[in-house]
């Protein structure tokens, strides 16, 4: 998969130094920052993925159009390899040992379906617990890139971790509005457990 491809139906949010720019589709952000660049701006531009808070990087070589189609364009299908495509299910390698191979074989319906158990089990079980290390680990990767050297970073970055929305919020309160407003969007779900 191309990395246009795997960008293509993420949400993206772009930053031109402090400000936000752009968020949406990898297609729109792309084109704002093709347009952003064209207005002649020496600002550091970042773009970050929703949800992860990890940095993106988009290609805009070429006009609206062609980063138009390499980001929102019609996928083309895949060539049929093993699995089942028409479910969803891909192939990849997995390594155990013997004794691991022998008791997933000897499961109803064979290692495959034992192993979808197995993963769709351990989902629900944690369930729980996932969404605010996510939360917490997709602000803190933000918050690095973004707020490192603001005021107060290191204190917001324990109260992120420590739970404490209510200090969270007043330390990142005093960023600039785009960038606190954005962290503390990304980190919400890390105040969920209170």
């Amino acid at each position: 998969m191309t990395e246009a491809n795997s960008n293509k139906n993420k949400t993206l949010t772009a930053f031109a130094g402090p400000r936000r720019i752009a968020s949406g589709p990898a297609a729109d952000v792309a084109i704002a920052l093709l347009e952003a660049a064209a207005g002649g701006g020496d600002e550091t531009v970042l773009v970050f993925e929703e949800g992860t808070g990890r940095q993106i990087d988009l290609d805009l070589r070429g006009g609206p159009e062609e980063i138009a189609a390499r980001y929102g364009g019609e996928e083309k299908t895949p060539a049929r390899g093993p699995g089942r495509p028409k479910l969803g299910v891909e192939a990849r390698e997995v390594t155990l040992l013997p004794r691991h191979w022998e008791w997933l074989n000897g499961q109803p319906g064979g290692a495959s379906a034992a192993l979808r158990r197995l993963v769709e089990e351990a989902r629900r079980a944690d369930q729980g617990s996932a969404a605010p290390r996510k939360s917490q680990e997709s602000a803190y990767r933000f918050m690095t890139a973004m707020a490192g050297n603001e005021p107060g970073y290191e204190e917001a970055i324990r109260a992120l971790f420590a739970g404490d929305r209510a200090k969270f919020t007043l330390l990142t309160g005093g960023w600039p509005e785009d960038i606190g407003d954005y962290a503390r969007r990304l980190a919400e779900g890390a105040f969920s457990r209170q």
